[in-house]
């Protein structure tokens, strides 16, 4: 069914369907982690700018916080330097952070500003570096520049969202001394929701969320607890890849986040019908189990 196929009645009922979700995100905060393979398709970063500045017209306080590994890559790639990661984390020299700024903080970052501001949006684009929002120390010798966040100052961030901004957030970090950091987004993401106190943190990726059986996308789990959650990562179902985004979760939720969603940001306006639906999309992660709404 098309837009144009639904009836001035029945586009009614769908935003009257919404409001109950729309009061319940009236002026909370909405951490919303967007990067990697999600961002590629541009299609599908044209509905995601347009769910974004949707939640953000409705009154719920949206917070983007944006990598860009693809990216970094492909620019890397251009200057003629190989990419090398260690246990899934880029190894990153002193030229590769000074790209990785460029990339993340530059490019990227403002297109995504540009793009939010084409659809109505009122937005601004802001790095880690920027009055030091986040802090970092050199994670592992072996990997270089790449940050473990030591400090989050959210205030700026807050300034922004109290003049009507959405903040756009490249996780480039820094320390007193003036080193630049790379951190990983979903890393920085569920610091700053911490940092936040926000209602929900919300990571949009490349896969549908945690399935019991990694081979079977029928099947997802839709619901866990922190509990659940340890069991899964014993027992082998969260594993590679996912084995990340999980502790990145359960970090965000021991810092106050009150749901963490794990999401499939390929799939046409999954941030709404996260958000504004009772179906949900992806994985939540909560504290305990009768906490879910």
């Amino acid at each position: 069914m098309y837009i144009d196929d639904i009836t001035n009645a029945q586009r009614a009922e769908v935003l009257t369907a919404a409001l109950p979700f729309i009061k319940m995100y009236n002026g909370k905060i909405v951490v919303v982690k967007y990067g990697g393979n999600a961002m590629i398709n541009e299609d599908l970063k044209q509905q995601v700018m347009e769910d974004l500045v949707l939640l953000h017209l409705v009154g719920v306080k949206v917070v983007l916080v944006h990598g860009g590994g693809p990216e970094i890559t492909e620019m890397l790639s251009k200057v003629g330097k190989e990419t090398k990661f260690v246990d899934g984390l880029r190894v990153t020299d002193g030229e590769t952070a000074e790209i990785v700024q460029m990339v993340l903080a530059g490019k990227i970052n403002k297109s995504l500003v540009n793009l939010l501001g084409t659809k109505g949006g009122k937005a601004m684009g802001i790095s880690g570096i920027d009055a030091h929002i986040i802090e970092a120390e050199v994670k592992d010798e072996r990997l270089g520049f790449v940050g473990n966040i030591t400090k989050v100052n959210v205030e700026p961030i807050k300034n922004l969202m109290d003049n009507d901004y959405i903040p756009v957030i490249s996780t480039v970090a820094c320390d007193d001394k003036g080193n630049v950091y790379n951190v990983n987004a979903d890393t920085a993401a569920a610091y700053i929701a911490g940092a936040l106190n926000a209602e929900r943190l919300i990571s949009m990726t490349d896969i549908a969320g945690i399935l019991k059986d990694k081979d079977d996308p029928t099947s997802l789990i839709p619901c866990i607890d922190v509990n659940e959650a340890k069991q899964l990562f014993s027992d082998g179902t969260i594993s590679g890849g996912m084995i990340p985004k999980v502790e990145c979760c359960l970090e965000a939720i021991s810092k106050g986040v009150k749901k963490v969603v794990i999401m499939d940001g390929r799939v046409p306006h999954s941030l709404l019908i996260e958000t504004l639906t009772d179906e949900g999309a992806g994985t939540m992660v909560i504290k305990e189990k009768g906490n879910e709404y």
